[in-house]
């Protein structure tokens, strides 16, 4: 067999199992994609089904306070009771419809009993408000088997998609496992293939067979870098190097990729395991606080002595402090759970920002007292009218505010504000602080969920790491953007840059 046809059919071979490599890959993501889509189905039906068993609950006890209301003064509802009411009732059956759209089909029989048992279920309390102020309406309302036999249902439903969740995470795991068996035997193969050809042209070549033999053998051991370059044929073993070349640094290449993506797949897990440790410390204090004071104050009114008024208060507003606290912390999950399932929108309005700025201002005074710090403020009269949404503006700019007051002590925080002349009609803010400030890496990884700059920074200063993610999505979400300027020890510099309308873009402006 001639030395053309032996490389020919070794390039062959090899081209096949490279290409078994890539298929499989394919294959791998195709399957994995299958699997997660259905997992993704999965989990937002458990999400929908939680949704529609508090919606159940809650409309079904204002239905019967309702009922008992009309029994004993028979008080009418006015139109704007009845239709909010009954749009409830129909927002109720939208999302019932939404439940049955990611359901599994294998959950088809259980969503149809739900759906029958739900629409009678809401028959029943459409009726009941479209007769309520009718005096001779006698309602069944209180009868508790519609209602039991659609939550009946309902967690039926909700077993059976958390049982097919289940299997759809382990189908994941096995094609994973599955690709990564095939992908390191056509490796391996590919790598035995190549010492084989190596070993047998030998007898065909001298000196540049010999280079051939040392790069397989090099190849094999797993030092990817080395290159065949003192091979002087330029004909078949020429071609053959190049080629041989060009494998390896495929191969380093492909080594490289899996490198960074397992890298990159461990800090994402790690940064969400230290999310998790440092959210269960954030809930548990408020709560402890709220539990802590709440109790203080039973004893105090149990023991039947005079009270401390004064200290009585001040107890009290601690409880609502851990409240708001805790509130804000659920509602930042919340939030980030909107943004990351594309659920966010925007409920635009006309506000003046320097108002809205200064109500930002005043809520962070607590924090600024606690960490002696002095706060100030350019002139917010003169910004222009913005067109957008006032409460997420209203947010952003109090978490910049927090995060300022929370990372300085005993320093000074600046708001300056103002229309840029190159931007008509946009509104540039920065809050700058003379607290601890950032390195540039740390700046990069600053506005990324569940990480905050320092591991070691949840541990002295508290937080999750979601407040600057969430600002960043909410300027984005808003048609503007934000950037930070930093030095260790010296402070930081959040600058937002928000349009009059979130339809303008900086192009247009």
């Amino acid at each position: 067999m001639s030395l053309r046809r032996r490389l020919t059919l070794s390039l062959i071979t090899i081209l096949i199992l490279f290409s078994i490599n890539v298929g499989t890959h394919f294959w791998g993501s195709f399957a994995r994609n299958e699997s997660m889509e259905a997992y993704r189905n999965s989990v937002t039906a458990a999400q929908l089904s939680a949704q529609v068993e508090q919606l159940f609950n809650d409309t079904r006890q204002t239905i019967l306070v309702l009922d008992t209301i009309r029994e004993n003064t028979e008080e009418p509802l006015d139109a704007a009771e009845l239709e909010q009411a009954l749009e409830q009732i129909s927002s109720i059956r939208l999302r019932v419809r939404e439940l049955g759209k990611v359901s599994h089909d294998v959950t088809r029989l259980h969503f149809d009993r739900l759906q029958e048992s739900s629409d009678a279920l809401l028959d029943q309390w459409k009726a009941f408000y479209e007769s309520y102020n009718t005096p001779d309406y006698r309602s069944d309302v209180d009868d508790p088997v519609p209602y039991l036999k659609a939550s009946e249902h309902l967690k039926e439903l909700e077993q059976r998609q958390a049982f097919i969740a289940v299997q759809r995470a382990n189908i994941i795991d096995r094609t994973i496992a599955l690709t990564d068996r095939i992908t390191v035997i056509g490796f391996i193969a590919s790598i035995f293939l190549t010492a084989t050809l190596g070993f047998f042209l030998v007898r065909y070549t001298n000196r540049s067979l010999k280079q051939l033999k040392r790069g397989t053998e090099r190849i094999g051991s797993g030092d990817l870098s080395y290159r065949i370059d003192n091979i002087d044929d330029t004909g078949e073993l020429g071609d053959l190097a190049d080629a041989f070349n060009e494998m390896s640094e495929k191969l380093r290449n492909a080594m490289y990729d899996v490198s960074k993506a397992r890298d990159s797949a461990d800090e994402a897990n790690a940064a969400k395991s230290i999310f998790l440790a440092n959210v269960s410390h954030e809930l548990r204090t408020p709560l402890n606080a709220i539990i802590g004071y709440s109790e203080m104050l039973h004893d105090e009114l149990s023991d039947q002595l005079e009270l401390d008024r004064p200290q009585f208060q001040k107890d009290l507003e601690k409880i609502i402090r851990s409240g708001r606290q805790l509130l804000m912390l659920i509602n930042d999950i919340l939030d980030l759970s909107k943004i990351e399932t594309g659920k966010m929108m925007l409920y635009c309005e006309t506000f003046q920002p320097g108002e809205l700025l200064e109500q930002a201002c005043d809520a962070i005074g607590p924090q600024l007292r606690d960490h002696n710090n002095q706060l100030h403020k350019a002139d917010l009269t003169g910004l222009p009218t913005l067109y957008n949404d006032a409460t997420k503006f209203r947010q952003i700019f109090t978490n910049l505010l927090s995060n300022a007051c929370k990372f300085t002590e005993q320093g000074h925080i600046n708001v300056l504000a103002r229309e840029p002349e190159e931007h008509p009609g946009w509104v540039e803010i920065a809050i700058k602080d003379t607290g601890i400030g950032m390195t540039r890496e740390q700046q990069g990884q600053v506005f990324e969920a569940f990480v905050q700059a320092e591991t070691s920074t949840s541990a002295n200063y508290g937080g999750t790491g979601l407040g600057l993610a969430i600002c960043r999505d909410y300027c984005e979400l808003m048609g503007g953007n934000i950037r930070v300027d930093s030095e260790p020890g010296s402070g930081s510099t959040f600058t937002v840059l928000l349009p009059s309308d979130p339809e303008l873009t900086l192009e247009g402006a």
